[in-house]
C-alpha cells in the first residue's frame, strides 16, 4: 500500500517535474527496509512530500537513493520524530497563477480568506506578476510563469483590502525556522521556486496577514465574519483537503457553501469529486479549479498550469 502511493508520487507527481524525486520515490517503493520504517507511522504521516522534505531539513541527501536509504535507516529515530510533527505545509505562491482568472473577475474589492494557509503567501495576488505566455499582468517581484490553455488571461490583479490565513498550525515567515520548513518543502533542482519563496515571504514580512490556529469546520465561521463589509469574501484553498478525512471534507464543504460571498476550490478530484469532469490532460496529478461549487479548469499543483475546460 505504501509502496504503492510512492510509485504513484513518481509517475503522477514528479515524473517530468522533479527527476530527483522521480528517481528516489522509485527507489523507496522497492526499499523493503525504508517501508517497514515508514510504516511504523500513522497513515497520514507516510506521504512522499513528508519524508523527502523531514530528509531534507536535516540535512539528508535525496539526490541519491542509495545514500538517502543509509541516512534514512541510520537517522531514522530523529526523522520519525519529525514527520509525526510536521505536516506538508507546502506554501507555493505560484498557485496565485492559477487562482488570479477567477479573482481578477469577482466583484472587487476582496476580501481572501485562504483555508490551510501555512505562511499566508498565497494571501497576495495583488502583489505578484504574472506571465501566461507572452501574455504579462502586473508588475514586481516575484514572477509567476503558467501556461494558460482554453482562455484569456486576465488584464489586471485583483484589488485586495483584507486578507486572513486559517491553518492548524500557521506558519510565520519572519522565523527561519519556519522558513528553513517552507524550504525544504520545495523539491530539489527546483532553484526558481526558492527564490519565488524569498521574494513573497518578504512581502508578506512587510504586511503581515491575519493568520488564525483554528479548524477549517469549526472555526472557519468566525474568521469569515471579520471580513470587512463592503468587500467580496472569497474562501479559497489548494492542495488542502487530502490531509482533511473524508467526513470533516464534507462538513467542511457544508459549511463553506453556507457563507456569504464565493468559494474557490483548487482540489484533487479524488477528495474533492464532482459529478462529470472531462479527460484530464494527460496522466500526471491535476487539480479541479471551481467556483462555487462549479468545476471550471484543471491546475497542476504548483500553479504552473491551467487548462480551461471546453
Amino acid at each position: 500500500m505504501t509502496g504503492a502511493a510512492y510509485v504513484e508520487f513518481a509517475v503522477r507527481e514528479a515524473r517530468g517535474v522533479s527527476p530527483a524525486y522521480e528517481r528516489l520515490a522509485l527507489a523507496v517503493s522497492r526499499d523493503d527496509e525504508v517501508l517497514a520504517l515508514v510504516g511504523t507511522l500513522p497513515p497520514d504521516k507516510r506521504q512522499p512530500n513528508l519524508l523527502f522534505g523531514v530528509v531534507r531539513l536535516l540535512g539528508g541527501p535525496v539526490d541519491d537513493p542509495v545514500a538517502f536509504h543509509d541516512h534514512t535507516v541510520a537517522n531514522w529515530p530523529a526523522i520519525a520524530a519529525q514527520m509525526r510533527v510536521r505536516a506538508t505545509q507546502t506554501n507555493e505562491a505560484g498557485r496565485c497563477a492559477a487562482l488570479l482568472p477567477l479573482l481578477a473577475a469577482l466583484p472587487q474589492p476582496l476580501a481572501l480568506l485562504e483555508v490551510g494557509a501555512s505562511a499566508g503567501l498565497c494571501l497576495y495576488p495583488d502583489r505578484y506578476a504574472y506571465r501566461y505566455g507572452d501574455h504579462m499582468v502586473g508588475t514586481g517581484e516575484p514572477l509567476l510563469d503558467c501556461l494558460s490553455v482554453g482562455r484569456v488571461p486576465p488584464d489586471g490583479v485583483p484589488d485586495v483590502v483584507w486578507r486572513a490565513g486559517l491553518d492548524l498550525n500557521p506558519l510565520d515567515v519572519a522565523d527561519p525556522a519556519d522558513v528553513a520548513w517552507l524550504d525544504a518543502l520545495i523539491w530539489p533542482e527546483h532553484a526558481h521556486r526558492r527564490a519565488r519563496l524569498r521574494a513573497a515571504a518578504a512581502i508578506a514580512a512587510a504586511d503581515p496577514p491575519l493568520l488564525v490556529r483554528g479548524d477549517l469546520v469549526d472555526d472557519l465561521p468566525a474568521l469569515a465574519a471579520r471580513a470587512p463589509a463592503g468587500a467580496t469574501l472569497v474562501v479559497f484553498h489548494t492542495s488542502v483537503l487530502y490531509q482533511v478525512p473524508a467526513p470533516r471534507r464534507k462538513a467542511f464543504a457544508e459549511v463553506v457553501a453556507g457563507l456569504p460571498g464565493h468559494w474557490i476550490a483548487n482540489e484533487n478530484a479524488e477528495v474533492l469529486p464532482y459529478a462529470a469532469l472531462p479527460e484530464s490532460p494527460d496522466e500526471g496529478l491535476y487539480n479541479v479549479l471551481a467556483l462555487d461549487g462549479t468545476p471550471l479548469a484543471w491546475t497542476r499543483s504548483h500553479g504552473q498550469q491551467l487548462t480551461w475546460f471546453p
